[in-house]
């Protein structure tokens, strides 16, 4: 069985890589081929280019690199064309794979799987009538998701999501991660300001203004920032010049085993989290880590993706939970002087959102059988149909 995937961030290499592990179980002479990353890599893809050229979000961030972009998706889709897969399986970031797999179909009747439902729930729900048009099933992370495809035609398959099947690091891990880098018992402050580059730039140094204000009113306040693998450096920079220095966790310095055990631990030590909006936020969920969930964008994008907006949260906790306990600053509430006082409040009271995220990790397939292997045989399931 020969199966092409096409990953573009970070979130969509985990997907995949769970999805690899799945396949390689249930069909053992699996082979792949594809764009992923370090992840997706591990369980034995050799990516077409570096994942992380594909991880730009937001339209005045997409322009400056569209026809690069446009290159590297007509790159893929005549490797998609020449390796002749069983499947096309493509993952998240639809504006990338969309296209590739019109491409593709345009040319050939390779059979087409899209691993995450477009959240035609919140914008732009014409998307899923494009998307039929080239995209034979849906592999759904959301309970709720399967109706919006299914009403277009699609085959649609709620999978579950991968997050409530990955270990959370155990009490003597944390007790150790807390030991090591000299907090003991005070207050953690995990800050989360995202995986690409444009976001990164852009949040980082709001975040400091926030840690500062944080710890005027909180002086034996710690932080810590786990670094994405590509970002690291441009973190490392942008933090240096913070009045209150956090512990930046690089996983480039170290195994990639003991990078993602010291993550696990950062984000289960973590009294409170600053996160970027995101998959993120379901990761603080399942370590039952309170959060504050603060994100900003240009201009233009601000002013486009509101207005097209449907829904009044962006936050999955409180989308899937059906609540909306855990509080969100977007766009023009982006501002330090609104996220510091939210945060102590989180952090006087953290059991307000105790249970708006176990029940999340219950509807998302807590306790059944591991996402990426129901992932891998809904995808077979559609092969056999």
């Amino acid at each position: 069985m020969n199966v092409f995937l096409v990953a573009g961030e970070m979130s969509g290499d985990r997907l995949g890589a769970a999805l690899m592990e799945g396949l390689k179980e249930v069909a053992p002479n699996v082979r792949f081929s594809g764009v992923g990353g370090p992840l997706m890599q591990a369980q034995g893809m050799q990516s077409l280019f570096p994942m992380d050229e594909l991880s730009v979000m937001g339209i005045a961030e997409v322009l400056p690199k569209y026809r690069h972009l446009k290159r590297r998706m007509h790159q893929t889709a005549e490797a998609v064309l020449a390796a002749q897969p069983d499947v096309l399986i493509t993952i998240d970031s639809p504006d990338f794979c969309l296209r590739v797999a019109k491409e593709v179909k345009a040319k050939n009747n390779i059979r087409t799987v899209h691993y995450v439902a477009p959240s035609v729930w919140a914008w732009r729900p014409k998307r899923a009538v494009k998307m039929a048009r080239v995209i034979d099933q849906v592999l759904a992370l959301l309970p709720f998701e399967p109706p919006y495809m299914e009403a277009v035609g699609m085959q649609c398959d709620f999978v579950g999501h991968p997050v409530v099947s990955e270990p959370v690091a155990t009490e003597g891990e944390v007790q150790a991660f807390r030991d090591d880098h000299g907090i003991g018992d005070a207050p953690l402050l995990i800050a989360l300001p995202g995986s690409r580059r444009g976001e990164v730039s852009r949040l980082t140094p709001a975040f400091g203004e926030v840690v500062e204000k944080l710890v005027a009113a909180k002086p034996d306040l710690r932080v810590v920032l786990p670094a994405a693998g590509p970002v690291a450096g441009l973190v490392k920079e942008l933090v240096s010049d913070w009045a209150h220095a956090p512990v930046v966790l690089d996983p480039n310095d170290v195994a990639p085993d003991v990078a993602l055990a010291r993550k696990r631990a950062a984000f289960r030590a973590a009294d409170v989290a600053l996160a970027a909006s995101g998959t993120v936020s379901l990761e603080l969920a399942a370590n039952a880590t309170p959060m504050v969930i603060a994100y900003d964008m240009s201009w233009l994008s601000w002013q486009i993706m509101s207005r097209a907006a449907l829904i009044d949260t962006v936050t999955l906790v409180n989308l899937v939970s059906d609540t909306r306990v855990v509080p969100e600053f977007l766009g023009p509430s982006f501002k330090p002087e609104n996220i510091a006082p939210a945060i102590l409040d989180v952090l006087g009271n953290p059991s307000a959102q105790t249970e708006a995220m176990a029940h999340t990790m219950q509807r998302l397939g807590q306790g059944a059988e591991r996402p990426g292997l129901r992932a891998a045989r809904a995808v077979l399931e559609g092969l056999d149909g």
